[in-house]
Protein backbone atom coordinates (compact mmCIF):
# COMPACT_ATOMS: atom_id res chain seq x y z
CA UNK A 1 0.00 0.00 0.00
CA UNK A 2 2.72 1.82 1.10
CA UNK A 3 4.40 1.58 -2.46
CA UNK A 4 1.66 2.34 -4.34
CA UNK A 5 1.06 5.65 -2.76
CA UNK A 6 4.70 6.52 -3.28
CA UNK A 7 4.51 5.62 -6.82
CA UNK A 8 1.48 8.10 -6.89
CA UNK A 9 2.97 11.08 -6.11
CA UNK A 10 6.39 10.62 -8.18
CA UNK A 11 3.36 10.72 -11.17
CA UNK A 12 2.39 13.60 -10.20
CA UNK A 13 5.42 15.10 -9.59
CA UNK A 14 6.92 13.82 -13.10
CA UNK A 15 3.60 15.44 -14.11
CA UNK A 16 4.01 19.55 -12.70
CA UNK A 17 7.95 19.33 -13.65
CA UNK A 18 6.81 18.25 -17.23
CA UNK A 19 3.83 20.76 -17.37
CA UNK A 20 6.40 23.47 -15.72
CA UNK A 21 8.87 22.99 -18.85
CA UNK A 22 6.15 23.73 -21.23
CA UNK A 23 4.75 26.87 -19.08
CA UNK A 24 5.73 30.06 -21.27
CA UNK A 25 4.64 32.25 -18.29
CA UNK A 26 7.24 34.80 -17.06
CA UNK A 27 8.13 34.66 -13.24
CA UNK A 28 6.05 37.85 -12.45
CA UNK A 29 3.06 35.92 -14.16
CA UNK A 30 4.03 33.17 -11.94
CA UNK A 31 4.28 35.07 -9.06
CA UNK A 32 0.61 36.78 -9.86
CA UNK A 33 -1.01 33.42 -9.52
CA UNK A 34 0.27 32.47 -6.55
CA UNK A 35 -0.69 35.67 -4.61
CA UNK A 36 -4.37 35.35 -6.15
CA UNK A 37 -4.39 31.63 -5.36
CA UNK A 38 -3.29 31.89 -2.06
CA UNK A 39 -6.26 35.01 -1.61
CA UNK A 40 -8.64 32.85 -2.91
CA UNK A 41 -7.51 29.81 -0.12
CA UNK A 42 -6.74 31.89 2.60
CA UNK A 43 -9.94 33.75 2.44
CA UNK A 44 -12.03 30.53 1.86
CA UNK A 45 -9.90 28.98 5.17
CA UNK A 46 -11.36 32.55 7.21
CA UNK A 47 -15.16 32.18 6.25
CA UNK A 48 -14.60 28.35 7.11
CA UNK A 49 -14.91 25.56 4.11
CA UNK A 50 -18.39 25.41 3.44
CA UNK A 51 -18.44 29.60 4.27
CA UNK A 52 -21.09 28.63 6.78
CA UNK A 53 -19.43 31.86 9.17
CA UNK A 54 -20.33 35.00 7.31
CA UNK A 55 -21.32 36.87 10.36
CA UNK A 56 -18.12 38.84 10.09
CA UNK A 57 -19.73 40.62 6.96
CA UNK A 58 -22.71 42.09 9.51
CA UNK A 59 -20.58 43.36 12.13
CA UNK A 60 -20.29 47.06 12.00
CA UNK A 61 -16.29 48.82 11.69
CA UNK A 62 -15.28 49.80 15.23
CA UNK A 63 -11.83 50.49 14.47
CA UNK A 64 -10.93 54.03 12.49
CA UNK A 65 -7.16 54.54 12.11
CA UNK A 66 -5.52 57.88 13.39
CA UNK A 67 -4.99 60.90 10.34
CA UNK A 68 -1.08 60.65 9.75
CA UNK A 69 0.77 63.83 10.72
CA UNK A 70 1.06 64.75 6.87
CA UNK A 71 -2.48 64.16 6.75
CA UNK A 72 -3.52 67.71 7.33
CA UNK A 73 -7.09 68.01 6.01
CA UNK A 74 -8.53 64.77 8.02
CA UNK A 75 -6.87 66.01 11.15
CA UNK A 76 -8.70 69.32 10.74
CA UNK A 77 -11.89 67.66 10.22
CA UNK A 78 -11.03 65.31 13.36
CA UNK A 79 -10.48 68.23 15.14
CA UNK A 80 -13.69 70.04 14.01
CA UNK A 81 -15.35 66.78 14.75
CA UNK A 82 -14.49 66.70 18.29
CA UNK A 83 -15.20 70.56 19.10
CA UNK A 84 -18.28 70.34 17.73
CA UNK A 85 -19.61 66.95 19.86
CA UNK A 86 -17.84 68.76 23.37
CA UNK A 87 -20.30 71.93 22.61
CA UNK A 88 -23.29 69.96 22.05
CA UNK A 89 -22.33 68.04 25.45
CA UNK A 90 -21.58 71.52 27.17
CA UNK A 91 -25.45 72.75 26.26
CA UNK A 92 -27.20 69.68 27.44
CA UNK A 93 -25.81 70.46 31.50
CA UNK A 94 -27.60 71.68 33.94
CA UNK A 95 -27.39 75.53 34.04
CA UNK A 96 -27.84 77.78 37.26
CA UNK A 97 -31.41 78.83 36.34
CA UNK A 98 -32.37 75.00 35.98
CA UNK A 99 -30.19 73.86 38.90
CA UNK A 100 -31.94 76.76 41.22
CA UNK A 101 -35.89 75.62 40.08
CA UNK A 102 -34.82 71.89 40.65
CA UNK A 103 -33.92 73.28 44.31
CA UNK A 104 -36.93 74.96 44.55
CA UNK A 105 -38.80 71.55 43.40
CA UNK A 106 -36.91 69.75 45.29
CA UNK A 107 -38.02 72.22 48.53
CA UNK A 108 -41.71 72.26 47.43
CA UNK A 109 -42.07 68.58 47.81
CA UNK A 110 -40.18 67.40 50.78
CA UNK A 111 -42.36 64.95 53.30
CA UNK A 112 -42.70 65.27 57.02
CA UNK A 113 -41.79 64.68 59.65
CA UNK A 114 -38.87 66.75 59.64
CA UNK A 115 -35.92 65.07 61.52
CA UNK A 116 -32.48 66.94 62.49
CA UNK A 117 -33.45 69.93 60.73
CA UNK A 118 -33.07 68.38 57.17
CA UNK A 119 -35.30 67.69 54.36
CA UNK A 120 -36.55 64.69 53.19
CA UNK A 121 -38.96 63.56 50.31
CA UNK A 122 -40.18 59.99 49.73
CA UNK A 123 -40.05 57.88 46.53
CA UNK A 124 -43.16 59.13 44.98
CA UNK A 125 -42.37 62.42 45.39
CA UNK A 126 -38.75 62.01 43.94
CA UNK A 127 -40.66 60.58 40.56
CA UNK A 128 -42.82 63.51 40.88
CA UNK A 129 -40.30 65.68 40.90
CA UNK A 130 -38.31 64.30 38.11
CA UNK A 131 -41.62 65.02 36.13
CA UNK A 132 -41.61 67.81 36.56
CA UNK A 133 -37.93 69.13 36.00
CA UNK A 134 -38.30 67.65 32.55
CA UNK A 135 -41.30 70.11 31.92
CA UNK A 136 -38.90 73.16 32.20
CA UNK A 137 -35.89 71.68 30.89
CA UNK A 138 -36.91 72.72 26.67
CA UNK A 139 -34.22 69.95 25.62
CA UNK A 140 -35.63 66.64 24.78
CA UNK A 141 -31.87 65.16 24.97
CA UNK A 142 -31.33 65.98 28.24
CA UNK A 143 -30.19 63.98 30.94
CA UNK A 144 -32.33 64.95 33.70
CA UNK A 145 -33.80 62.02 33.50
CA UNK A 146 -31.21 60.02 34.65
CA UNK A 147 -31.06 61.22 37.94
CA UNK A 148 -34.29 60.67 39.12
CA UNK A 149 -33.98 56.63 38.90
CA UNK A 150 -34.86 53.75 41.42
CA UNK A 151 -30.82 53.24 41.59
CA UNK A 152 -29.95 56.44 42.33
CA UNK A 153 -32.99 57.07 45.10
CA UNK A 154 -31.18 53.68 46.83
CA UNK A 155 -27.57 55.10 46.84
CA UNK A 156 -28.78 57.62 49.00
CA UNK A 157 -31.36 55.65 51.30
CA UNK A 158 -29.70 55.14 54.27
CA UNK A 159 -31.22 55.18 57.74
CA UNK A 160 -34.36 57.31 57.65
CA UNK A 161 -37.57 54.79 59.04
CA UNK A 162 -39.61 56.34 56.50
CA UNK A 163 -37.52 55.30 53.56
CA UNK A 164 -36.73 59.34 52.44
CA UNK A 165 -33.82 60.52 51.34
CA UNK A 166 -32.14 63.74 52.11
CA UNK A 167 -32.90 66.79 49.64
CA UNK A 168 -29.89 68.42 50.20
CA UNK A 169 -27.66 64.76 49.52
CA UNK A 170 -29.43 64.15 46.23
CA UNK A 171 -29.37 68.47 45.33
CA UNK A 172 -25.19 67.94 46.25
CA UNK A 173 -25.07 64.60 43.81
CA UNK A 174 -26.55 66.36 41.13
CA UNK A 175 -24.37 69.19 41.21
CA UNK A 176 -21.42 66.72 41.49
CA UNK A 177 -22.45 65.12 38.25
CA UNK A 178 -22.95 68.31 36.83
CA UNK A 179 -19.34 69.45 37.76
CA UNK A 180 -17.58 66.43 36.74
CA UNK A 181 -19.38 66.56 33.26
CA UNK A 182 -18.66 69.88 33.15
CA UNK A 183 -15.00 69.26 34.15
CA UNK A 184 -14.45 66.55 31.59
CA UNK A 185 -15.53 67.98 28.98
CA UNK A 186 -12.94 71.31 30.18
CA UNK A 187 -9.98 68.30 30.36
CA UNK A 188 -10.84 66.72 26.81
CA UNK A 189 -10.63 70.37 24.95
CA UNK A 190 -6.87 69.89 25.93
CA UNK A 191 -6.81 66.03 24.51
CA UNK A 192 -4.39 67.03 21.90
CA UNK A 193 -4.51 63.29 20.57
CA UNK A 194 -8.38 63.14 21.08
CA UNK A 195 -7.52 59.52 22.66
CA UNK A 196 -9.32 60.59 26.42
CA UNK A 197 -5.76 61.38 27.91
CA UNK A 198 -3.44 64.06 28.50
CA UNK A 199 -0.06 64.45 28.11
CA UNK A 200 2.30 66.21 30.37
CA UNK A 201 2.11 69.53 27.59
CA UNK A 202 -1.83 69.31 27.96
CA UNK A 203 -2.04 69.12 31.43
CA UNK A 204 0.46 71.92 31.33
CA UNK A 205 -1.75 74.06 29.25
CA UNK A 206 -4.65 73.33 30.95
CA UNK A 207 -3.67 74.67 34.47
CA UNK A 208 -1.33 77.50 33.01
CA UNK A 209 -5.00 78.75 31.77
CA UNK A 210 -6.70 77.84 35.07
CA UNK A 211 -4.06 79.89 37.49
CA UNK A 212 -6.14 83.35 36.25
CA UNK A 213 -9.55 81.83 37.61
CA UNK A 214 -8.14 81.03 40.62
CA UNK A 215 -8.17 84.03 43.42
CA UNK A 216 -5.98 82.24 45.92
CA UNK A 217 -2.89 82.69 42.79
CA UNK A 218 -3.61 86.43 42.00
CA UNK A 219 -0.27 87.28 43.88
CA UNK A 220 1.83 85.02 41.93
CA UNK A 221 4.18 86.56 39.32
CA UNK A 222 4.43 85.51 35.98
CA UNK A 223 8.00 84.82 36.20
CA UNK A 224 6.31 81.81 38.36
CA UNK A 225 4.05 80.61 36.73
CA UNK A 226 6.33 77.88 34.68
CA UNK A 227 7.51 76.96 37.93
CA UNK A 228 4.04 76.83 39.56
CA UNK A 229 2.94 74.60 36.37
CA UNK A 230 5.40 72.32 36.43
CA UNK A 231 5.20 71.89 40.29
CA UNK A 232 1.24 71.34 39.87
CA UNK A 233 1.40 68.81 37.18
CA UNK A 234 4.50 66.48 38.87
CA UNK A 235 1.54 65.29 41.24
CA UNK A 236 -0.70 64.37 39.00
CA UNK A 237 1.99 62.44 36.81
CA UNK A 238 3.93 61.30 39.91
CA UNK A 239 0.79 59.60 41.49
CA UNK A 240 -1.78 58.62 38.14
CA UNK A 241 1.57 57.51 35.99
CA UNK A 242 3.79 55.42 37.92
CA UNK A 243 4.70 53.50 34.85
CA UNK A 244 5.76 56.55 33.63
CA UNK A 245 3.77 56.32 30.27
CA UNK A 246 3.64 60.06 30.15
CA UNK A 247 0.20 60.50 29.94
CA UNK A 248 -2.65 59.97 32.41
CA UNK A 249 -6.53 58.64 31.56
CA UNK A 250 -8.61 61.75 31.87
CA UNK A 251 -11.00 59.47 34.12
CA UNK A 252 -8.59 58.85 36.71
CA UNK A 253 -8.00 62.65 37.01
CA UNK A 254 -11.33 63.29 37.81
CA UNK A 255 -11.54 60.29 40.03
CA UNK A 256 -8.80 61.62 42.21
CA UNK A 257 -9.21 64.20 44.18
CA UNK A 258 -5.88 66.74 43.29
CA UNK A 259 -8.47 68.70 40.97
CA UNK A 260 -10.92 69.28 43.94
CA UNK A 261 -7.11 70.37 46.40
CA UNK A 262 -6.53 72.48 42.96
CA UNK A 263 -10.33 74.18 42.30
CA UNK A 264 -10.34 74.74 46.06
CA UNK A 265 -8.20 77.64 45.29
CA UNK A 266 -11.11 79.79 44.06
CA UNK A 267 -12.44 80.38 47.43
CA UNK A 268 -11.20 83.43 48.25
CA UNK A 269 -11.45 82.74 52.08
CA UNK A 270 -9.47 79.80 51.74
CA UNK A 271 -7.81 79.10 55.63
CA UNK A 272 -4.05 79.46 56.21
CA UNK A 273 -4.30 76.46 57.42
CA UNK A 274 -5.95 74.99 54.53
CA UNK A 275 -3.72 76.64 51.82
CA UNK A 276 -0.24 75.09 53.68
CA UNK A 277 -1.77 71.66 53.66
CA UNK A 278 -2.58 72.15 49.26
CA UNK A 279 0.04 71.70 47.56
CA UNK A 280 -1.74 73.82 44.86
CA UNK A 281 -1.65 76.47 46.91
CA UNK A 282 0.45 79.26 46.27
CA UNK A 283 2.15 79.30 49.92
CA UNK A 284 3.08 75.17 49.18
CA UNK A 285 4.31 75.69 45.83
CA UNK A 286 6.91 78.83 47.14
CA UNK A 287 7.63 76.72 49.68
CA UNK A 288 8.79 73.97 47.38
CA UNK A 289 10.65 76.13 44.92
CA UNK A 290 12.34 78.49 48.19
CA UNK A 291 13.80 74.91 49.55
CA UNK A 292 15.37 73.78 46.29
CA UNK A 293 16.66 78.02 46.19
CA UNK A 294 18.03 77.17 49.04
CA UNK A 295 19.97 73.71 48.59
CA UNK A 296 21.40 74.95 45.40
CA UNK A 297 23.98 76.74 47.23
CA UNK A 298 26.12 76.96 43.24
CA UNK A 299 23.47 79.13 42.27
CA UNK A 300 23.49 76.74 38.63
CA UNK A 301 20.19 75.68 38.72
CA UNK A 302 20.93 72.09 39.51
CA UNK A 303 21.15 69.63 43.07
CA UNK A 304 24.22 67.68 43.27
CA UNK A 305 24.31 64.57 45.65
CA UNK A 306 26.04 67.15 48.03
CA UNK A 307 23.64 69.87 48.13
CA UNK A 308 20.74 67.42 48.28
CA UNK A 309 22.15 66.00 51.36
CA UNK A 310 20.78 68.97 53.73
CA UNK A 311 17.14 67.90 52.29
CA UNK A 312 14.69 68.50 55.30
CA UNK A 313 16.74 67.49 58.62
CA UNK A 314 19.73 66.87 56.93
CA UNK A 315 19.47 62.95 58.06
CA UNK A 316 18.89 60.89 54.96
CA UNK A 317 21.95 58.72 54.92
CA UNK A 318 24.64 59.11 52.07
CA UNK A 319 23.57 55.00 50.76
CA UNK A 320 20.26 56.25 50.33
CA UNK A 321 21.31 59.21 48.55
CA UNK A 322 23.83 56.93 46.12
CA UNK A 323 20.84 55.33 45.28
CA UNK A 324 18.67 58.16 44.14
CA UNK A 325 21.12 59.50 41.98
CA UNK A 326 22.28 55.80 40.01
CA UNK A 327 17.96 54.96 39.71
CA UNK A 328 16.52 58.75 38.93
CA UNK A 329 17.00 60.93 36.06
CA UNK A 330 20.00 63.05 36.56
CA UNK A 331 21.95 65.71 34.49
CA UNK A 332 25.85 64.94 34.58
CA UNK A 333 25.33 64.18 37.78
CA UNK A 334 23.12 66.66 39.30
CA UNK A 335 19.27 66.54 39.52
CA UNK A 336 16.64 69.11 38.22
CA UNK A 337 13.64 70.73 39.32
CA UNK A 338 11.21 68.59 37.91
CA UNK A 339 13.04 65.21 39.60
CA UNK A 340 13.33 66.95 42.71
CA UNK A 341 9.76 67.48 42.49
CA UNK A 342 9.42 63.29 42.21
CA UNK A 343 11.75 63.11 45.72
CA UNK A 344 9.88 65.31 47.72
CA UNK A 345 6.20 63.50 46.47
CA UNK A 346 7.75 60.77 47.52
CA UNK A 347 9.51 61.62 51.02
CA UNK A 348 6.16 63.87 51.79
CA UNK A 349 3.78 60.78 51.49
CA UNK A 350 5.27 57.85 52.91
CA UNK A 351 2.31 56.12 53.80
CA UNK A 352 1.05 56.37 49.53
CA UNK A 353 1.92 53.15 47.26
CA UNK A 354 3.09 55.68 45.02
CA UNK A 355 5.94 56.74 47.10
CA UNK A 356 6.35 53.36 48.42
CA UNK A 357 7.48 52.33 44.71
CA UNK A 358 9.39 55.04 44.47
CA UNK A 359 11.49 54.59 47.44
CA UNK A 360 11.40 50.50 47.22
CA UNK A 361 13.22 50.80 44.01
CA UNK A 362 15.80 52.80 45.44
CA UNK A 363 16.08 49.71 48.31
CA UNK A 364 15.69 46.99 45.87
CA UNK A 365 19.83 47.11 44.44
CA UNK A 366 19.25 43.91 42.76
CA UNK A 367 16.12 44.54 41.04
CA UNK A 368 14.33 41.62 42.21
CA UNK A 369 11.10 43.03 43.60
CA UNK A 370 12.07 42.24 47.18
CA UNK A 371 14.39 42.99 49.85
CA UNK A 372 15.85 40.42 51.69
CA UNK A 373 18.68 40.21 54.99
CA UNK A 374 21.02 41.44 53.31
CA UNK A 375 19.96 44.76 51.65
CA UNK A 376 18.20 45.32 55.17
CA UNK A 377 21.48 45.50 56.52
CA UNK A 378 23.33 47.20 53.93
CA UNK A 379 20.81 50.18 54.39
CA UNK A 380 20.54 49.73 58.32
CA UNK A 381 24.43 49.91 58.52
CA UNK A 382 24.32 53.72 57.30
CA UNK A 383 22.34 54.01 59.97
CA UNK A 384 24.29 52.59 62.78
CA UNK A 385 27.16 54.80 61.25
CA UNK A 386 25.76 58.13 61.61
CA UNK A 387 24.57 56.95 65.26
CA UNK A 388 28.21 56.60 66.02
CA UNK A 389 28.77 60.09 64.32
CA UNK A 390 26.77 61.43 66.50
CA UNK A 391 28.02 60.08 69.77
CA UNK A 392 24.87 57.37 70.22
CA UNK A 393 25.18 53.73 70.74
CA UNK A 394 24.65 51.94 67.86
CA UNK A 395 21.38 49.61 67.96
CA UNK A 396 21.59 45.62 67.17
CA UNK A 397 20.34 45.26 63.52
CA UNK A 398 19.08 41.88 64.79
CA UNK A 399 16.82 43.38 66.38
CA UNK A 400 15.87 45.93 63.81
CA UNK A 401 15.54 43.19 61.41
CA UNK A 402 13.01 40.90 63.87
CA UNK A 403 10.95 44.20 64.32
CA UNK A 404 10.54 45.08 60.52
CA UNK A 405 9.89 41.34 59.69
CA UNK A 406 7.33 41.90 62.77
CA UNK A 407 5.90 45.03 61.38
CA UNK A 408 5.49 44.01 57.57
CA UNK A 409 4.87 39.96 58.12
CA UNK A 410 5.60 39.30 54.63
CA UNK A 411 4.04 35.69 52.83
CA UNK A 412 7.68 34.73 52.21
CA UNK A 413 9.10 35.20 55.29
CA UNK A 414 12.95 35.63 54.15
CA UNK A 415 11.89 38.72 52.08
CA UNK A 416 9.74 41.97 51.44
CA UNK A 417 7.95 42.75 48.05
CA UNK A 418 6.47 46.31 47.77
CA UNK A 419 3.03 44.29 48.12
CA UNK A 420 4.14 43.68 51.45
CA UNK A 421 4.98 46.62 52.45
CA UNK A 422 1.42 48.17 51.25
CA UNK A 423 -0.37 45.77 52.71
CA UNK A 424 0.81 46.01 56.47
CA UNK A 425 0.67 49.91 56.19
CA UNK A 426 3.80 50.53 57.69
CA UNK A 427 5.30 50.99 54.62
CA UNK A 428 5.92 54.66 56.04
CA UNK A 429 7.90 52.99 59.06
CA UNK A 430 10.10 50.86 57.53
CA UNK A 431 11.50 53.16 54.77
CA UNK A 432 11.67 55.80 57.60
CA UNK A 433 13.85 53.58 59.44
CA UNK A 434 16.31 52.53 56.88
CA UNK A 435 17.26 56.06 54.82
CA UNK A 436 16.82 58.88 57.85
CA UNK A 437 18.29 58.44 61.07
CA UNK A 438 15.81 61.15 62.13
CA UNK A 439 12.93 58.88 61.06
CA UNK A 440 15.09 56.06 63.17
CA UNK A 441 15.20 57.94 66.15
CA UNK A 442 11.29 58.93 66.29
CA UNK A 443 10.71 55.39 66.11
CA UNK A 444 13.11 54.26 68.85
CA UNK A 445 11.84 56.85 70.95
CA UNK A 446 8.29 56.64 69.91
CA UNK A 447 7.00 55.51 73.43
CA UNK A 448 8.95 58.26 74.98
CA UNK A 449 7.46 60.92 72.55
CA UNK A 450 3.98 59.32 73.39
CA UNK A 451 4.28 60.18 76.96
CA UNK A 452 5.29 63.63 76.48
CA UNK A 453 2.52 64.54 74.56
CA UNK A 454 -0.05 62.88 76.69
CA UNK A 455 2.15 64.80 79.70
CA UNK A 456 1.77 68.29 77.95
CA UNK A 457 -2.50 67.65 76.75
CA UNK A 458 -2.55 66.93 80.50
CA UNK A 459 -0.70 70.04 81.77
CA UNK A 460 -3.28 71.97 79.07
CA UNK A 461 -6.33 70.66 80.59
CA UNK A 462 -5.01 71.54 84.15
CA UNK A 463 -4.42 74.94 82.81
CA UNK A 464 -7.63 75.20 81.53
Amino acid sequence: MANDKTAHWKDLLRKRLASAKQDGRTEEEKKAEETELFTKYYTEWKRGEKGEDDSFKHIPRFYYRLPAEDEVLLQKLREESRAVFLQRKSRELLDNEELQNLWFLLDKHQVPPTTSDEAMISYESFLKVGEKAGMFISRSLHPIRLFFTARVYAKLLHNDPYGRISIMQFFNYVMRKVWLHQTRIGLSLYDVAGQGYLRESDLENYILELIPTLPQLDGLEKSFYSFYVCTAVRKFFFFLDPLHTGKIKIQDILACSFLDDLLELRDEELSKESQESNWFSAPSALRVYGQYLNLDKDHNGMLSKEELSRYGTGTLTSVFLDRVYQECLTYDGEMDYKTYLDFVLALENRKEPAALQYIFKLLDMENKGSLNVFALNYFFRAIQEQMKIHGQEPVSFQDVKDEIFDMVKPKDPYKITLQDLVNSGQGDTVTSILIDLNGFWTYENREVLVANDTDSNTADLDDT
